[in-house]
């Protein structure tokens, strides 16, 4: 065999070696994304069917005032007579727009049994007409919500009794189940 020869066999199995290990590369490669898709969907479902429950809590509403999204002043104290669920939330946070049609599918479903919501949103009023929102909605750009409630963690949720009480508190994205079965019954007691 002449040294010409040699040297293209040899270059050819370099180039098929070569060949090889970028398949098995890319082969690797896509089995990786294969597996990692799996475990993230997986968690993904896992995490979805975690309910997020209420603490239960005892105390008279914050004395909180705030402007809506018409520009007018409303009071908490303004609902007396309701049960009031406190819906502190952003546009930027996705748990926040997750739950949001929840809300308004639950507001909905119980207005007519005295049930309100008011969701006060951190500034942005462009929003309201993109979730049907039908319920009350004020803008608080400087957090005043969030210090009266003492929580800074979005979303967080507050339902007042019809006497002012607050009696549950959410940190985290509620779902229709939760407020069924903690929501619900506050709204037959008179």
């Amino acid at each position: 065999m002449s040294m010409k020869s040699e040297l293209l066999l040899n270059r050819q199995k370099q180039k098929r070696n070569a060949t090889i290990v970028v398949l098995g590369g890319f082969g690797l490669f896509f089995l990786l994304v294969a597996v990692l898709t799996l475990i993230y969907n997986a968690n993904k479902n896992a995490l979805q069917d975690i309910s997020i429950v209420p603490m239960k809590v005892n105390y008279p509403a914050p004395e909180l005032a705030l402007g809506n999204i018409k520009g007018k002043t409303e009071a908490l104290a303004d609902f007396k007579g309701k049960v009031v669920l406190v819906n502190n939330w952003a546009t930027w946070c996705p748990p926040c727009r997750a739950e949001m049609p929840t809300l308004v599918a639950y507001y909905n479903a119980h207005a007519s049994a005295g049930f309100s919501i008011v969701a006060i949103e951190a500034g942005d009023s462009q929003f309201a007409d993109d979730y049907k929102m039908a319920f009350h909605v004020w803008l608080d750009p400087n957090g005043k919500a969030l210090y009266a409630f003492k929580n800074s963690s979005l979303p967080n949720s507050y339902v007042i009794d019809r006497s002012g009480i607050v009696r549950l508190s959410w940190t985290g994205e509620i779902n229709r189940e939760m407020l069924e079965k903690y929501v619900t019954p506050l709204l037959s007691n008179n």
